[in-house]
């Protein structure tokens, strides 16, 4: 069975997937297009327009969670709890995480300095929900073992990264156990190796050409 994940650079949807068949120990060939000069190939194999695709040999998946969900189910080892209500909770986070990654864009593309705070306070209010949730000894979201919301959650840490560096930085001020399982995840190899060395330059550079208070910011900071 040969895969191939069709990627984007910068796509945290894409991370997901190539962290979970990292934690799968399987081998993939990694495949970037450009979503801004689509090629009639990729329009072929996904139907919506968007990265992640898998390519198990010729067929096509589709959608980061269906991508996952589909890994989970053929590969060891299994990243989803045996329990079936366990299971149902973790998948309700991975969707939490999904909307937390809408704030994180909404965030970066805030027209003035009253939507960028109200989106600040957004995420440090949905950090607060996720502090209430994580267990007193982590290191990941269930305990010891990594999970598919680990996975989830490694690329939405990862923007923060570049946030901080950028001055932007408080999110986590009342979240002690959000900033260790951050901590964790950062360090987890499947998470590190998910994007290319040169992500952090391709996001900044990103959010600069955004438009929006945040590239207007930057700009003041370091003048393109």
């Amino acid at each position: 069975m040969k895969l191939t994940l069709i990627s984007h650079a910068l796509c945290p949807y894409v991370q997901r997937a190539a962290i979970v068949l990292a934690e799968k120990g399987v081998a993939f060939e990694r495949r970037d297009v450009d979503l801004a000069n689509k090629p009639d190939w990729f329009k072929a194999v996904s139907p919506l327009g968007k990265t992640p695709v898998l390519l198990v040999d010729e067929d096509a998946v589709f959608e980061s969670a269906v991508i996952c969900e589909y890994l989970d189910d053929t590969l060891l080892p299994r990243l989803h709890p045996g329990d079936a209500l366990q299971r149902a909770r973790h998948r309700a986070w991975m969707e939490f995480g999904s909307s937390v990654l809408n704030t994180i864009a909404a965030f970066y593309n805030a027209p003035d300095t009253a939507a960028l705070q109200s989106r600040r306070e957004e995420l440090a209010g949905r950090f607060m929900q996720l502090e209430a949730v994580l267990p007193a000894q982590g290191p990941y979201f269930s305990g010891e073992a990594f999970s598919m919301v680990d996975a989830v959650f490694g690329p939405v840490f990862r923007y923060f990264d570049v946030f901080e560096a950028l001055g932007e930085s408080g999110f986590f001020d009342a979240a002690p156990r959000v900033r260790a399982w951050r901590t964790a995840l950062a360090q987890r190899p499947s998470v590190r190796q998910a994007v290319r060395g040169n992500y952090a330059a391709e996001l900044t550079q990103f959010l600069r050409r955004r438009g929006a208070e945040l590239s207007r910011r930057m700009e003041e900071i370091a003048p393109a």
